[in-house]
């Protein structure tokens, strides 16, 4: 892949209605705007799509019923398997801001079988690279994670994992560049 991103984020001089002023948010304990993230500019090239994807990612990302860490375990275990550096340095970042340790974090690079798991999170793993294999949790699987979750979050977080594929895709595809202190793929 080239260094230029096939498609680079649209400039601020040509924000306009209801973009601008979703990429001039500054999101509560945050200190940059949407629009500093290269993702948000980018996808901010088809305004329609833009606004129909954020509110569905924005309830994955903020509002479902996962927790903060069974989520980011999923997208980071997505984020391996679909070798996207833009979105394992975001969640990253997301991952540390929420109290997940560096060494959990580092440890999903080895996925479900690594040491130090309890047997929910290496479901939550083993999830994730059956669905990028295969397409399906397997019923051991599934099992594993009916023990903790109720049918709502099953749903969650096989939706969870599906978004964060389709938007790896997107990323990698896309090329949208690295933010400043964002870390790629190991």
């Amino acid at each position: 892949m080239s260094d230029e991103p096939r498609i680079p984020p649209l400039p601020p001089d040509e924000w306009e209605g209801e973009v601008k002023r979703i990429l001039d948010t500054v999101p509560a304990g945050v200190e940059s705007r949407l629009g500093d993230n290269n993702i948000f500019p980018t996808f901010a090239r088809h305004p329609d799509l833009f606004l129909a994807w954020l509110r569905f990612g924005g309830y994955l990302l903020t509002s479902g019923k996962l927790s903060g860490p069974d989520r980011e375990l999923l997208i980071l275990r997505t984020a391996v398997n679909c070798r996207s550096d833009y979105e394992w340095g975001q969640h990253v970042r997301i991952s540390l801001a929420g109290g997940i340790d560096r060494e959990t974090i580092d440890r999903v690079l080895d996925g479900p079988d690594a040491d130090g798991w309890s047997k929910h999170e290496a479901a939550l793993l083993r999830a994730a690279d059956e669905l990028h294999e295969s397409s399906r949790i397997t019923d051991a699987t599934w099992a594993a994670l009916a023990e903790t979750y109720d049918t709502e979050r099953l749903i969650e977080a096989t939706m969870v994992v599906g978004h964060y594929h389709m938007l790896a895709f997107a990323l990698n595809s896309f090329g949208v560049e690295l933010d400043d202190g964002l870390e790629p793929l190991p």
